[in-house]
């Protein structure tokens, strides 16, 4: 958008009236400045009348004739007074005098090569001008006869022009005219509503006349249809209307730059008049045009200005734009990418700008970090502290003195718990005041915040000694806070100061307390804390005593709980689980330590001691009264007999008083047991239905006393027989298995023995340990092998005992493996 201007000052305004409007939301696409130092002095004497833009030069005409060389900072490098062709790189220069006044002229697009020596002048005629082979300047009528020519475009092989009747294009190498586009609206005097010509590419030409544009497009005719015709002809590719009266015409990309003459009607007085003109970009369509972007121009003197006071010309590569009125000349630019980071920060889009700035590659202007800073301060003076905070990490990076200049900032708004989570802990590291800083101000108000910053930071960020003091302090006026002690200990931690942060870990019961012991090898320091421990957590406590037994005896463990025995309990108890043999010194004493905290657990650690006094197990047990205990102890100690009599007296278990008997396997217990139960009819029904695998039934059946009530008595005998029968029947079932077996080896055993023996030269007697056969073949040799795959010389073999003719192995034989039977006697 232009900015606004006051008639002294020259500047340029956005609104397109005299009031103001709402501030566009919506980015221009061009910018625009007004050149002021050669020109301003040229136009307060004389007025403007047209430019033309060449190899970075302006060649500015005026209306007494004058034209002026400016380069595009406006600054006058040549005037002349006539018109003249001028090597700004060489010594070559023409000029001529014409009889006539020149409307408009137009140079080769590259006159610098020698071939291309040619330029065109307008007026009541159309002249080109070209250098002949003896540096001489010749002449040629292209067009005349149809009013003046003000307006000329060359591209490459064609020059495009416009008279009073319309458009012509002049194609220079076949020096024919290709085509003539009349102009529309012949009411509008073409002197006051001049055509506007550019060439968008070399072969398309884009016209302007009064409010319409057409797009014309240059073709190659077909070689069939050439006859008398061009070689090449025009087609009107695009057509469409404006609203305002079109003063200049330039491409940009495949969009338009229009530059409008505007007329307006007074809401006061309702005259018309002039407005300031409107430079827009549009995109042309087939029949219509879309808007992109349209800027209100205020340039000096354009209540007074007319359609054809104004002339836009444009610098083809560098989207450079000039806007010619007889009072002034702006330039229009495309905005780059700093023009739009101007605009996001104007608009206070920082984190937009941010980006673009990031994304770039060609801002020159600004800087990331500039932006950044400024971001930062928006989003403080808006109130948002904490993402303002959160862009430090971003945007400050490791630049350590920014950091501190902004914590310090955060400081003097009271907002330093806002950023002290983004603070930086590694690369790079700030002053120790600033952590310690912000750490004060945690601990002036927030506890839990501060306890968090301690166990996040390293502890080298700071002074440990200043905060250590400092929460000291604090303490004194809440002894038992939990966070404040819990922070303490963290923090002697960070000094080595264990034993410290031990006592006040053990204090709290924290669950970090082991985790503590183990890292830093405190086993020294806690021999006198094992009550502590076991009391804060006796399950974790034991398993680490008990894996460090090489640091913590299990003497000094059990020592230090002589006061508290259930804690001596579980400590023995988890011993004797890992290993039965470790504390056989303390099994007698276990023995009342389970009889007290944990009798469930008495009898298997009696069954599985080897290291526990019976007697005094027994003592115990009886004394305690507990049966089966005292029950495994004297079945252990021998006295079965007592045990079996003290189940059926105390606990009337029949049952277990069988199976007791089956354990024990011995028949006077059985009789002890038939002789107690022959008087009790629900035992003889629990040996009826038991008895019948170890003891006869019948010997029990005969002591039953004739009339005795017996509870389930048919089931028993049922299931006595049903018993017997499955024995029966077993036995018999065993029977087959055995002969079906024994018939099985026999087979097997006779299929063996019919096999024959290989015996080679490798094979030795055992006896005497030289090979079985003779080297010599023919000499006669007996040999004797047995099954077992022992061989023997005959002769090495001992004679058979007179009480039994068999020979046997005599490695077999002596080593129980059974004898082997000789199967096979070789003789030659």
């Amino acid at each position: 958008m232009a900015e606004a201007e006051e008639q002294e000052t020259g500047s340029l305004e956005e609104s397109t009236d005299e009031s103001e409007e709402e501030e566009s939301e919506e980015e221009p696409k061009l910018k625009y400045e007004r050149l002021s130092n050669g020109v301003t002095e040229i136009l307060q004497k004389d007025a403007a009348s047209c430019m033309t833009v060449h190899d970075k030069f302006l060649a500015l005409g005026t209306h007494y004739g004058k034209v002026y060389l400016l380069d595009v900072q406006g600054n006058i490098t040549q005037k002349f007074d006539v018109v003249q062709v001028f090597g700004l790189y060489s010594g070559e220069e023409f000029h001529e005098t014409f009889d006539c006044p020149i409307k408009i002229i137009a140079v080769h697009p590259h006159f610098v090569r020698s071939s291309c020596k040619q330029f065109v002048t307008g007026g009541k005629k159309l002249l080109l001008f070209e250098r002949s082979w003896m540096n001489r300047w010749k002449s040629a009528v292209l067009h005349e006869g149809e009013g003046n020519i003000r307006s000329v475009k060359w591209r490459g092989h064609l020059i495009a022009w416009a008279n009073n009747m319309g458009v012509k294009i002049f194609d220079i190498i076949s020096k024919q005219r290709i085509t003539n586009v009349p102009r529309d609206d012949i009411s509008l005097r073409p002197d006051m509503y001049p055509c506007s010509l550019c060439w968008k590419d070399n072969v398309t030409l884009i016209i302007g006349w009064g409010t319409s544009v057409k797009v014309c497009s240059v073709k190659e005719r077909h070689a069939s249809e050439m006859r008398d015709l061009p070689s090449r002809y025009v087609e009107i590719v695009s057509q469409f209307e404006t609203e305002f009266y079109i003063s200049g015409l330039a491409p940009l990309c495949d969009q338009l730059v229009v530059l409008s003459y505007v007329k307006e009607i007074s809401e006061k007085t309702e005259r018309e008049y002039c407005a300031r003109p409107r430079l827009d970009i549009i995109q042309p369509l087939s029949e219509t045009c879309e808007e992109i972007s349209s800027d209100a121009l205020t340039v000096r003197g354009f209540q007074e200005n007319e359609c054809r006071d104004y002339h836009l010309e444009y610098s083809e590569g560098e989207s450079l734009f000039y806007i010619v009125s007889p009072r002034d000349v702006v330039v229009a630019k495309e905005r780059d990418q700093d023009d739009h980071i101007d605009w996001l920060l104007e608009k206070k889009k920082y984190e937009e700008a941010l980006m673009a700035a990031e994304i770039s590659q060609k801002i020159k202007r600004h800087k990331i970090l500039d932006i950044g800073l400024a971001y930062i301060n928006h989003l403080v003076e808006r109130g948002d502290y904490d993402i303002a905070a959160r862009k430090c990490q971003k945007i400050l990076g490791k630049n350590a003195a920014l950091w501190e200049y902004e914590v310090y900032k955060f400081k003097e708004i009271g907002q330093l718990k806002a950023i002290s989570p983004y603070l930086p802990r590694g690369d790079p590291v700030l002053k120790p005041l600033i952590y310690e800083m912000i750490l004060h101000e945690f601990l002036e108000s927030d506890y839990e915040g501060f306890a968090t910053l301690i166990r996040e930071w390293p502890g080298d960020l700071y002074n440990n000694s200043v905060i250590v003091q400092a929460v000291r302090d604090h303490l004194k006026k809440d002894s038992q806070n939990k966070t404040l002690l819990k922070t303490l200990a963290e923090l002697y931690t960070y000094d080595k100061n264990y034993g410290n942060a031990l006592e006040i870990y053990l204090t709290l019961r924290h669950k970090d307390v082991f985790q503590l012991i183990h890292k830093h090898n405190l086993f020294s320091s806690i021999k006198d804390k094992i009550v502590l421990l076991m009391d804060f957590d006796s399950e974790k406590a034991v398993d680490m005593l008990l894996d460090n037994e090489d640091k913590i005896s299990i003497k000094k463990v059990v020592e230090e709980l002589e006061d508290r025995p259930e804690l001596q309990h579980v400590y023995l108890h988890k011993l004797f689980k890992r290993d039965h043999h470790k504390g056989q010194r303390y099994h007698e004493k276990q023995i009342s330590l389970y009889a007290e905290y944990d009798r469930p657990n008495l009898l298997p650690f009696l069954r599985d001691s080897t290291h526990c006094p019976l007697e005094k197990a027994l003592e115990i047990c009886q004394q305690r009264n507990f049966v089966e205990e005292t029950v495994y102890l004297l079945s252990r100690m021998g006295n079965s007999r007592s045990a079996l009599k003290m189940i059926m007296e105390e606990l009337h278990d029949v049952d277990k008083a069988i199976e007791f008997a089956k354990e024990q396997d011995d028949g006077e217990l059985w009789e002890d047991l038939i002789l107690y139960s022959i008087d009790k009819p629900p035992f003889i029904t629990g040996l009826l239905n038991n008895i019948g695998t170890h003891v006869d039934p019948i010997l029990l059946i005969h002591r039953i006393k004739e009339g005795m009530e017996i509870p389930n008595l048919r089931d028993s005998l049922v299931k006595i027989l049903q018993d017997y029968n499955l024995q029966i029947l077993l036995r018999e079932g065993c029977k087959k298995i055995l002969v079906a077996d024994s018939l099985s080896l026999l087979k097997k055993m006779h299929r063996t023995q019919m096999k024959g023996v290989l015996v080679d030269e490798e094979n030795i007697c055992e006896s005497c340990l030289s090979p079985i056969l003779p080297s010599d073949a023919a000499k006669p040799f007996s040999v004797v092998v047995f099954h077992c795959r022992h061989m023997f010389h005959k002769e090495c073999l001992p004679m058979p005992s007179m009480n039994s003719a068999a020979q046997f192995c005599n490695i077999c034989s002596a080593k129980n493996r059974g004898p082997g039977s000789a199967i096979l006697e070789m003789k030659k």
